[in-house]
């Protein structure tokens, strides 16, 4: 299964959703392509789209989808580098009109550079390729990335017992 994800900007992403159904469409292995489309207004003809995704299904579907292809938001694309997935990240870009400033291109191209473990797209003319030499792309990036989430929760927790106990 392959997902694609816009997130909950809203802005359209139309540029990346005719790209992924182009490439569906074109697909010769009939993998099922799921599109979480957002506020997008293209009508996808070769995926299963849906508006939005509950966050159980969505938590699902990620650790499920053998490719994730998602848009630049770091709380999207740095969830699945901290699961041990590669993302193909594709940052919504102002002058499409998909966002207001090009900070997703900047972050996805720091993390790029600083931490690996993505596929950064920043010409749509790129992901069939991307998509196409998925398993030797994600074996060629590295990731140095160590998630500090479950260390901050326990510590985060350790300290609220300790304040709510010395009341």
């Amino acid at each position: 299964m392959i997902l694609v994800t816009v997130g909950t900007h809203e802005q359209p992403f139309n540029r990346l959703l005719e790209a992924v159904d182009s490439i569906a469409a074109s697909q010769t292995s009939h993998e099922r392509w799921i599109v979480q489309y957002g506020f997008s207004s293209y009508q996808l003809q070769s995926c299963q789209g849906y508006r939005f995704v509950p966050a159980d299904q969505m938590e699902t579907y990620l650790k499920e989808a053998r490719i994730v292809i998602t848009h630049g938001g770091p709380a999207s694309f740095m969830e699945l580098v901290s699961m041990g997935k590669t993302p193909i990240v594709v940052p919504r870009q102002a002058c499409f009109d998909e966002h207001v400033n090009d900070h997703q291109v900047d972050f996805t191209r720091q993390v790029a550079e600083r931490i690996g473990g993505i596929i950064p797209i920043y010409n749509i003319d790129d992901l069939p390729a991307a998509v196409e030499d998925f398993d030797l792309r994600s074996a060629q990036v590295s990731s140095g990335f160590v998630s500090h989430h479950a260390a901050f929760v326990a510590s985060f927790t350790a300290l609220a017992d300790q304040l709510v106990g010395s009341k």
